[in-house]
């Protein structure tokens, strides 16, 4: 009797231990599920976004006129001079409103973008200064910007000129200045910390107007491809760390590339912590 009752003990006991290791074992694998779910929830990139920047001065009757150069033809390449005049705009100046606040803004205020042949801009915060240009054909655009670098959009805020220097200069680029034409302007460089958050998207249009029925900007971003039917600014959000690279494409209405060399174009910007 006595080793009937032990061996029933011995029994239970094995049925408990089995019940109580599956419960311990089912529990053990919850947990790794959940941290498995946890490292993929973490790992999930945040998706890039683009919207129109509101709020900015709208600066109508800001004006800026090349005076020098007063024409086409230039002797030779080297320094040259240009000088411009502004009205109705204050270069140096802070732009007012929340913007200035929200990008990646200048503290030496508002100043002319200046673009040849469709390269990176430089800046300038005076309306007159120097800028080495060699021989050739070159293809001037110059517009006013706010100090958050947003160009200011009418039709006497910017200068087009085609420059012929030196003697029998060369156009390599082939650019029709009556065609349409985009010209890029924004996002530029390298941007660190907070700069990093909201990233001006912004470039000149030149000879055309945009529309869901006509011209369109296709913006590729990273891969990911956005629409732009209306000359405004945007704003990219959620870009990731490290090299960004944004493609301007200028479209016609059936969506085909639409010809000449500044109407496709790729840059890229550095993001860091």
């Amino acid at each position: 009797m006595k080793t009937r009752t032990f061996n029933l003990y011995i029994l239970l006991f094995a049925v408990l231990t089995t019940v109580i290791a599956c419960k311990e074992t089912k529990e053990d694998k919850s947990f790794e599920d959940a941290e498995v779910e946890t490292e993929v929830s973490e790992t999930v990139e945040q998706k890039i976004t683009i919207e129109k920047l509101q709020d900015s001065p709208a600066y109508a009757d800001a004006a800026l006129i090349l005076a020098d150069p007063s024409g086409a033809e230039i002797a030779s390449g080297g320094e040259i001079d240009f000088t411009f005049n502004v009205e109705n705009y204050e270069l140096g100046a802070q732009t007012e409103g929340p913007n200035a606040q929200l990008l990646a803004n200048s503290g030496k205020g508002q100043h002319i973008h200046f673009i040849l042949n469709n390269q990176p801009y430089s800046a300038h915060y005076e309306p007159a200064f120097s800028k080495e240009v060699p021989d050739g054909v070159h293809h001037l655009v110059a517009f006013l910007s706010r100090s958050y670098h947003e160009s200011v959009k009418n039709e006497n805020s910017v200068v087009v000129r085609k420059l012929e220097v030196g003697e029998n200069a060369t156009d390599t680029q082939g650019l029709d200045m009556e065609a349409p034409t985009i010209i890029y302007s924004r996002p530029k460089g390298e941007y660190a910390g907070k700069d990093t958050e909201n990233l001006l998207l912004d470039f000149f249009v030149i000879n055309t107007t945009l529309s869901e029925e006509g011209n369109k900007v296709r913006a590729t971003v990273n891969g990911e491809e956005f629409m732009i039917t209306e000359w405004a600014p945007h704003v990219l959000k959620g870009l990731p760390m490290g090299e960004v690279t944004i493609q301007l494409e200028l479209l016609d209405a059936e969506g085909n590339l639409m010809p000449g060399p500044f109407n496709n174009v790729t840059r890229s910007v550095m993001l860091k912590e």
